[in-house]
Protein backbone atom coordinates (compact mmCIF):
# COMPACT_ATOMS: atom_id res chain seq x y z
CA UNK A 1 0.00 0.00 0.00
CA UNK A 2 1.63 3.55 -0.72
CA UNK A 3 0.81 6.67 1.12
CA UNK A 4 -1.29 7.94 -0.90
CA UNK A 5 -3.62 4.32 -0.48
CA UNK A 6 -3.33 4.62 2.99
CA UNK A 7 -4.59 8.25 3.65
CA UNK A 8 -6.76 7.19 0.96
CA UNK A 9 -6.32 10.13 -0.88
CA UNK A 10 -5.83 10.23 -5.13
CA UNK A 11 -1.97 10.75 -5.93
CA UNK A 12 -1.11 14.09 -6.35
CA UNK A 13 1.90 16.70 -5.81
CA UNK A 14 -0.05 19.32 -4.48
CA UNK A 15 -1.30 17.18 -1.27
CA UNK A 16 -4.69 19.09 0.41
CA UNK A 17 -2.77 19.54 3.57
CA UNK A 18 -6.66 19.91 5.19
CA UNK A 19 -7.40 16.57 4.21
CA UNK A 20 -4.27 15.15 4.83
CA UNK A 21 -4.63 16.49 8.59
CA UNK A 22 -7.97 14.78 9.02
CA UNK A 23 -7.03 11.99 7.87
CA UNK A 24 -3.86 11.37 9.50
CA UNK A 25 -5.76 12.05 13.06
CA UNK A 26 -8.44 9.67 11.83
CA UNK A 27 -6.02 7.02 10.91
CA UNK A 28 -3.92 7.93 14.41
CA UNK A 29 -7.20 7.10 16.45
CA UNK A 30 -7.57 3.72 14.66
CA UNK A 31 -4.48 2.77 15.10
CA UNK A 32 -1.87 4.53 18.09
CA UNK A 33 -0.56 1.74 19.83
CA UNK A 34 -1.63 3.54 22.94
CA UNK A 35 -5.01 1.86 22.11
CA UNK A 36 -3.90 -1.69 21.96
CA UNK A 37 -2.02 -1.53 25.52
CA UNK A 38 -4.32 -4.40 26.57
CA UNK A 39 -4.22 -6.28 23.29
CA UNK A 40 -1.81 -9.45 22.78
CA UNK A 41 1.89 -8.94 21.36
CA UNK A 42 1.38 -9.13 17.94
CA UNK A 43 -1.39 -7.00 17.82
CA UNK A 44 0.66 -4.30 20.05
CA UNK A 45 3.16 -4.58 17.24
CA UNK A 46 0.98 -4.60 14.53
CA UNK A 47 -0.65 -1.00 15.61
CA UNK A 48 3.13 -0.27 16.49
CA UNK A 49 4.05 -0.87 12.87
CA UNK A 50 1.20 1.00 11.04
CA UNK A 51 1.65 3.92 13.13
CA UNK A 52 4.99 4.71 12.47
CA UNK A 53 3.91 3.53 8.49
CA UNK A 54 1.33 6.54 8.66
CA UNK A 55 3.72 8.91 10.78
CA UNK A 56 6.44 8.53 7.95
CA UNK A 57 3.60 9.26 5.09
CA UNK A 58 2.46 12.29 6.87
CA UNK A 59 6.08 13.50 7.16
CA UNK A 60 6.66 12.48 2.89
CA UNK A 61 3.24 14.09 2.15
CA UNK A 62 3.37 17.19 4.00
CA UNK A 63 6.93 18.14 2.24
CA UNK A 64 6.45 19.01 -0.79
CA UNK A 65 9.36 18.12 -2.04
CA UNK A 66 9.53 15.11 -0.80
CA UNK A 67 6.08 13.94 -2.38
CA UNK A 68 7.88 14.96 -5.91
CA UNK A 69 10.63 12.24 -4.84
CA UNK A 70 8.07 10.09 -3.49
CA UNK A 71 5.50 10.03 -6.68
CA UNK A 72 8.61 9.85 -8.91
CA UNK A 73 9.62 6.42 -6.87
CA UNK A 74 5.71 5.53 -7.33
CA UNK A 75 6.45 6.40 -10.79
CA UNK A 76 9.73 3.89 -11.11
CA UNK A 77 11.62 7.10 -12.56
CA UNK A 78 13.71 7.70 -9.32
CA UNK A 79 15.58 5.56 -6.97
CA UNK A 80 17.17 6.13 -3.30
CA UNK A 81 20.78 7.34 -3.33
CA UNK A 82 20.38 8.15 -6.98
CA UNK A 83 23.16 9.99 -8.54
CA UNK A 84 21.16 12.27 -11.02
CA UNK A 85 23.07 14.20 -13.65
CA UNK A 86 21.96 17.90 -13.91
CA UNK A 87 22.27 20.08 -16.78
CA UNK A 88 25.35 21.94 -18.10
CA UNK A 89 24.11 24.97 -18.50
CA UNK A 90 22.38 24.54 -14.69
CA UNK A 91 25.74 23.94 -13.43
CA UNK A 92 27.02 26.68 -14.98
CA UNK A 93 24.75 29.26 -13.42
CA UNK A 94 25.29 27.99 -9.69
CA UNK A 95 28.96 27.35 -10.13
CA UNK A 96 28.65 31.22 -10.71
CA UNK A 97 26.83 31.92 -7.73
CA UNK A 98 28.65 29.77 -5.48
CA UNK A 99 32.20 31.35 -6.65
CA UNK A 100 30.64 34.30 -4.91
CA UNK A 101 28.60 32.73 -1.76
CA UNK A 102 27.43 36.09 0.68
CA UNK A 103 24.06 37.25 1.82
CA UNK A 104 23.14 38.37 -1.59
CA UNK A 105 23.55 35.38 -3.05
CA UNK A 106 20.22 33.97 -0.71
CA UNK A 107 18.46 36.36 -2.68
CA UNK A 108 19.82 34.95 -6.38
CA UNK A 109 19.34 31.58 -4.78
CA UNK A 110 15.30 32.16 -4.06
CA UNK A 111 15.20 34.20 -7.44
CA UNK A 112 16.70 31.04 -8.94
CA UNK A 113 14.65 28.98 -7.12
CA UNK A 114 11.21 30.92 -8.32
CA UNK A 115 12.14 30.30 -12.39
CA UNK A 116 12.96 26.75 -11.87
CA UNK A 117 9.70 26.42 -9.93
CA UNK A 118 7.76 28.40 -12.71
CA UNK A 119 9.14 25.62 -15.30
CA UNK A 120 7.25 23.25 -12.86
CA UNK A 121 4.12 24.86 -11.19
CA UNK A 122 1.89 24.10 -14.14
CA UNK A 123 2.51 20.14 -13.84
CA UNK A 124 2.35 20.58 -10.33
CA UNK A 125 -0.99 22.68 -10.29
CA UNK A 126 -2.75 20.18 -12.97
CA UNK A 127 -1.31 17.13 -12.12
CA UNK A 128 -3.46 13.94 -12.60
CA UNK A 129 -1.82 10.59 -12.69
CA UNK A 130 -3.80 8.92 -14.75
CA UNK A 131 -2.78 11.66 -17.53
CA UNK A 132 0.45 12.62 -16.60
CA UNK A 133 2.99 12.10 -19.63
CA UNK A 134 6.59 10.63 -18.81
CA UNK A 135 8.00 14.12 -20.27
CA UNK A 136 6.55 16.21 -17.59
CA UNK A 137 7.68 13.59 -14.82
CA UNK A 138 10.77 14.08 -16.04
CA UNK A 139 10.24 17.81 -15.92
CA UNK A 140 9.43 17.09 -12.23
CA UNK A 141 12.62 15.06 -11.26
CA UNK A 142 14.98 17.82 -12.70
CA UNK A 143 13.43 20.40 -10.75
CA UNK A 144 13.33 17.92 -7.92
CA UNK A 145 17.33 18.06 -8.57
CA UNK A 146 18.12 21.44 -9.19
CA UNK A 147 15.79 22.41 -5.80
CA UNK A 148 18.05 19.83 -3.82
CA UNK A 149 21.25 20.91 -5.54
CA UNK A 150 20.43 25.00 -4.32
CA UNK A 151 19.20 23.85 -1.02
CA UNK A 152 22.86 22.57 -0.31
CA UNK A 153 24.31 25.66 -1.15
CA UNK A 154 22.16 27.35 1.37
CA UNK A 155 23.06 25.10 4.05
CA UNK A 156 26.39 26.02 3.68
CA UNK A 157 25.25 29.97 3.34
CA UNK A 158 23.46 29.28 6.88
CA UNK A 159 26.55 27.61 7.96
Amino acid sequence: MNYFELFDMPVSIAVDSAALAKKYVELQKKYHPDFYMQENEATQEASLEKSSEINKALKVLKNPDATIFYVLLLKNLAEPEEKFQLPPDFLMEVMELNEHLSEDSVAAIAAFEKDIYAEVSPIIANYDDDTISKEDLLKLKEYYYKKKYLQRILDRIAG
